[in-house]
């Protein structure tokens, strides 16, 4: 049975939701309809010439494809280079491409997490922490009301999508307190006499409240409360942040190890047969607290140097990068860039499949460490 493609970009985006990626990323749908019926998919790191040819001829309508193939700007779509062409004969056959990239790394259980489970059991947590904000809780609505208007107010916001948080709705707190008005003489308040100071038992109703629906729940707020004039204060929330979400990973082990036991536990990980080391001089016989990020994860450095990691395990650094690790004293193992995320794309095969039926999700086999 076919499903839209919609269908599998919700379910990613579950798993790797894009606000958790990189803002210079480019993250997203990037080529096709969101609308298409599909029935089935290809997931790869790179999307080259020959994995879109694999794509075509297993029928595949989507490609994940963890590297965005358009990443700086095209100025052009033509035949001239293999960027445009990738792009042009996936257009022309109606197949969508999607890329989660920095959005799959920073998520929980993504690409990182993958990485630093290999490593043994310990503590792990993110080198670089994320502040997330639900979109749900954007805003937060304050308002003051007597105790037997305050049911219907809740009840009229929630409609607008108010009181939102994760799965629950109809949110709020109260708070008994006392409030005081004095109407001029235009007035005619709804308790109580305008020229005269007046103090009235009131419940503080606060509501979080998304930005798309801001508007609509002051409105809703309004019609519902029995004042002339409602009390309405509207607050921005600041975004909180996430140990488990963010760029690279820290771990604490258990267990220290040594750098061999190190070396062959990331061996086994990746299904490589060797990696690159750079050891300063002074660096401890046992390792307890490392540092990693996949990919190119030079920019991470300085992260795990500043949080006393021992070691720095990334896909790809820059001979200066690595001079600057040794100067820090913190020993660097490169295992090759896509290395560290092609051995991803089982597991994220099989949690799509758990949130999406009737679709074939296939690995692609001719993606491949060049």
């Amino acid at each position: 049975m076919a499903v839209a493609v919609s269908r599998l970009i919700d379910a990613i985006e579950t798993i790797a939701p894009p606000e958790f990626a990189e803002s210079w990323d480019n993250v997203g749908l990037l080529v096709g309809s969101a609308k298409r019926e599909i029935n089935g998919c290809l997931l790869t790191i790179d999307l080259t010439e020959s994995v879109l040819e694999e794509a075509i001829s297993h029928g595949a309508e989507l490609i994940i494809a963890y590297h965005p193939p358009i990443f700086h700007p095209l100025t052009s779509l033509t035949d001239r280079t293999a960027a445009e062409r990738i792009v042009l004969r996936a257009a022309h056959a109606g197949m969508a491409i999607y890329s989660p990239h920095t959005a799959l790394d920073a998520a929980p259980r993504g690409v990182n997490d993958w990485l630093a489970e290999g490593l043994g059991s310990g503590d792990i947590q993110a080198l670089e922490h994320r502040a997330v904000l639900p979109e749900s809780e954007a805003f937060k609505i304050v308002t003051f009301a007597p105790h037997d208007a305050v049911q219907r107010i809740r009840e009229a916001m929630s409609t607008t999508g108010a009181g939102c948080i994760g799965d629950y709705s109809q949110c709020s707190f109260e708070l008994a307190g006392s409030g005081t008005f004095l109407g001029g003489a235009s007035t005619n308040p709804t308790i109580g006499t305008a020229g005269e100071l007046e103090r009235v038992d009131e419940i503080r109703l606060e509501m979080v409240c998304s930005e798309r629906c801001l508007g609509l729940a002051v409105m809703a707020l309004r019609e519902f409360h029995p004042y002339e004039e409602p009390p309405i204060e509207i607050y921005a929330l600041h975004p909180r942040p996430q140990r488990n979400i963010g760029m690279g990973r820290r771990v604490v082990l258990d267990q220290k190890v040594t750098f061999d036991e190190l070396a062959e536990r990331i061996k086994k990980r990746l299904g490589v047969a060797r990696l690159r080391l750079a050891r300063p001089d002074g660096c401890p016989d046992e390792i307890g607290t490392i540092g990693l990020c996949a990919g190119a994860g030079g920019g991470m450095l300085s992260q795990a140097v500043k949080r006393d990691c021992e070691v720095f395990i990334t896909g790809e650094m820059k001979h200066h990068e690595i001079l600057a690790a040794m100067a820090d004293r913190c020993a660097v193992l490169v295992a090759g860039h896509t290395n560290t995320e092609r051995g991803y794309l089982p597991i994220l095969r099989e949690r799509l499949a758990e949130r999406v039926g009737g679709v074939d999700l296939h690995v692609a086999e001719t993606d491949a460490d060049p």
